[in-house]
């Protein structure tokens, strides 16, 4: 290559760094804390099988589970750690055992926040959820209302187990959404 050619390259590789730094310097934060409660059997249920995989069995994860394996779920969200917390919305979706012989979990859901600053807003979360990790981090791939084009990732812990059936998962959002011109402020739910 000319030394003509090189520094047209190197021109073009700027002004894209340039576009992208102006970009996301047009977002704002968005940092959420929510508390989900995944139950998966006894009275008030919201994690139900959907599909009995048909793969081997996975021996680090309960008797009978299988590759494949497929929970449909629809698990309140709170706005603390306990079932009795204020809601503040609802995780809607699937995982499924997605490894052979490790508890790994893929999950895709929308949380659909009903309370707070983003009352009527979605998030869309997905990713691989290794269960025996401490914290785990799956990404902020979209969302609708005031979250809108929203991008980021979720910390992910499991706080506490209130029976073998509920598990309370501690989600820590730390995202960002194109700045309204009109307003820059940072919204925080904890």
């Amino acid at each position: 290559m000319g030394s003509s050619s090189v520094a047209k390259r190197q021109l073009v590789l700027f002004a894209a760094a340039l576009v992208l730094a102006v970009a996301s310097a047009r977002r704002r934060p968005v940092h959420l804390r929510l508390y989900m409660h995944d139950i998966t059997g006894g009275p008030g249920q919201t994690a139900v099988p959907l599909v009995n995989g048909t793969g081997p069995l996975n021996p680090s994860m309960p008797a009978g589970s299988r590759f494949g394996d497929t929970t449909a779920i629809d698990d309140l969200l709170t706005e603390g750690p306990g079932v009795e917390s204020k809601p503040v919305g609802r995780a809607q979706g699937t995982y499924t055992l997605a490894s052979l012989r490790e508890p790994v979990l893929v999950v895709t859901m929308t949380v659909a926040l009903t309370a707070g600053p983003y009352n009527g807003s979605t998030l869309v979360v997905a990713g691989r959820d290794s269960v025996l990790d401490e914290t785990r981090e799956l990404a902020v791939v979209g969302g609708t209302g005031q979250l809108r084009r929203a991008s980021g990732h979720v910390l992910w812990r499991t706080a506490k187990l209130e029976s073998a059936v509920h598990w309370v998962l501690e989600l820590q959002v730390h995202a960002s959404v194109p700045a309204d011109r009109h307003s820059h402020k940072v919204a925080i739910i904890q």
